[in-house]
């Protein structure tokens, strides 16, 4: 097991080293980010030049991205065009975002595994049926629009809960965020999960473990749904980054100030330093979740062996 974290963790190296890479170049073709600096006006040429200087964006973009890859190593991810350091913007927003992170993967892994479970044993009956169909609406209906209704009727016309989040986003204000977050994905776990319960329901180990005449609950926990877990839980890990990334829409819509607020910012502002940045650790996100549901699958089936 050792050696295969050790090999996992060298293979992420050039991973991360082509995915900064590429983000980098990506960012840098946005558009001058010194002509957003002045305003509505061009700034003057000196300006523009102190600028250009001051943020080393004077330089070839190779020898910037060599830099910036050098600091990072360090912790220094630069500095934003307002002057706070990104690492500092970092403190502040990643805790937020992995709250409302840790919020929808605890609906994922609760309700969608087990409508998933649910309904995969009772494949083809009413309650399987009805919660296809609703997982289909789910999936169908985009996030603004389920984020703005329920926060209208929660929120505003019955009074439930407060509209906004508060700036410093305790957990119990990201329950309706963060079920917002993980609608579609929660609809995912719950339609793969059932197909993966329905599929090993016929495998020969689980009708051997029902012919020896065994109690169902010890069926469906050690024979059944641990194997069956095995696609979901790659879907969730690689869900982690998605979720944490990808929450720009939800914390707009709840006034949460987190990564995907950040990042909205920063493009808006064509900030390169800060979306570079928060992008950077957001790989990293990935690299390692990828990892840990690499490990997993050892615990969950216990035929797959890390040499």
């Amino acid at each position: 097991m050792g050696g295969y974290v050790v090999r996992r963790l060298l293979q992420t190296v050039p991973v991360f080293a082509g995915a900064t890479l590429l983000i980098f170049l990506m960012v840098h073709v946005m558009g001058d980010p010194v002509a957003g600096l002045c305003g509505e006006r061009e700034c003057d040429p000196a300006t523009a030049a102190r600028l250009r200087r001051e943020f080393g964006l004077d330089q070839p973009v190779r020898q910037q991205y060599l830099t910036y890859l050098g600091n990072v190593f360090t912790g220094d991810f630069g500095t934003a065009f307002n002057g706070r350091p990104v690492a500092e913007l970092m403190a502040t927003a990643f805790p937020v975002t992995a709250r409302l992170t840790a919020v929808a993967v605890l609906f994922e892994v609760v309700v969608g595994v087990t409508l998933g479970v649910v309904t995969g044993l009772r494949r083809g009956r009413p309650a399987d049926t009805a919660v296809l169909l609703a997982t289909l609406v789910v999936i169908s209906v985009p996030t603004f629009v389920t984020g703005l209704l329920l926060q209208l009727l929660l929120g505003v016309e019955w009074g439930w809960i407060r509209p906004s989040v508060s700036p410093r986003a305790p957990f119990g204000e990201l329950i309706l965020p963060g079920l917002v977050l993980a609608a579609v994905s929660l609809a995912y776990v719950t339609r793969l999960t059932r197909t993966s319960i329905a599929e090993n329901l016929r495998s020969d180990h689980v009708r051997t473990a029902i012919a020896k005449g065994l109690p169902r609950h010890r069926v469906v926990t050690r024979h059944l749904l641990r194997n069956s877990l095995i696609p979901v839980v790659t879907f969730i890990g690689t869900d982690v980054g998605a979720l944490m990334g990808g929450a720009i829409v939800t914390e707009r819509i709840f006034n949460i100030q987190g990564v995907g607020y950040q990042l909205y910012q920063g493009i808006l502002r064509q900030n390169t330093q800060t979306v570079v940045g928060f992008v950077t650790v957001l790989v990293l996100v990935f690299l390692v979740a990828n990892l840990l549901v690499d490990l997993l699958y050892a615990v969950l089936d216990p035929r797959i062996r890390h040499a």
